[in-house]
């Protein structure tokens, strides 16, 4: 199938590890032109370097929490691609801990940026983008189930699945396009990280794969591919909606 992404023009933030790098390698392996933003010079310039193998990127050095990185992201997408078609909204996930314990300035600093910097980014990025662009959100099964021992996700990410869904029926008369992904047990450092902070990593981790349909953790390449048709204008019909990338672990429809 061919997504239309050839020469199409994308932002995708928290792009040099994880979920948000995946979605750029595949975006930019697929003819678009990705501009991807990270908090660190060395982990902008190496994920930039391995994008550019696969098509044309560019990176910026940028804090979603930061109130002028918004700004800053789109216009440089403009001028460095000369148009702006889309952004994928994906930020590190907040500090593990339960809600009875976890202290208010990890709340804090987690709104800053979880919850906050995503919904400036995306009301930016309305502003500027065409007919036909999108926004994407990169949020959580915790959207839908709540996931043990990470209270701030859990607490954070249902009220932005649903500014993401208001936001869908105010730019759909632009013809703009919003959505979100809910990832599970996707392969990657952070879902590893949190597997160690249980006594024993290797049972934890089977244990949760006993709890998937298909038996095991999804990579994240398949949920890069996922996120390159959301964004595409092949999935110009789709708004809205709430896409889960958890090989079946959700039970709700």
């Amino acid at each position: 199938m061919d997504l239309g992404l050839k020469n199409k023009a994308y932002v995708v933030t928290g792009a040099t590890r994880g979920l948000g790098l995946a979605a750029a390698r595949e975006l930019a392996a697929d003819g678009a032109h990705v501009l991807i933003s990270g908090r660190t010079r060395s982990a902008v310039d190496a994920a930039v370097t391995e994008l550019d193998a696969l098509g044309s990127a560019h990176g910026l050095v940028a804090d979603n929490a930061d109130p002028d990185t918004a700004e800053r992201l789109i216009a440089e997408a403009k001028a460095r691609f000369g148009r702006f078609d889309g952004i994928l909204i994906s930020v590190g996930g907040p500090q593990a801990g339960p809600v009875e314990t976890t202290p208010e300035s990890a709340w804090r600093d987690a709104f800053e940026s979880v919850f906050l910097g995503a919904l400036r980014l995306a009301r930016t990025a309305a502003a500027a983008l065409p007919a036909g662009g999108v926004i994407g959100f990169v949020l959580s099964s915790s959207v839908r189930q709540p996931i043990p021992g990470l209270g701030i996700s859990n607490g954070l990410r249902p009220g932005l699945a649903m500014a993401a869904k208001a936001l869908a029926d105010e730019l759909g008369p632009r013809g703009i396009r919003v959505l979100g992904l809910l990832p599970a047990r996707i392969d990657t450092d952070r879902v590893r990280e949190l597997d160690a902070l249980a006594a024993d990593p290797a049972a934890a981790r089977a244990e949760a794969s006993a709890t998937i349909p298909l038996g095991r953790y999804g990579t994240p390449e398949e949920f890069g591919k996922v996120a390159a048709f959301l964004l595409s204008p092949a999935a110009s019909y789709l708004t809205g909606l709430m896409v889960p990338v958890d090989g079946g672990a959700l039970r709700s429809l």
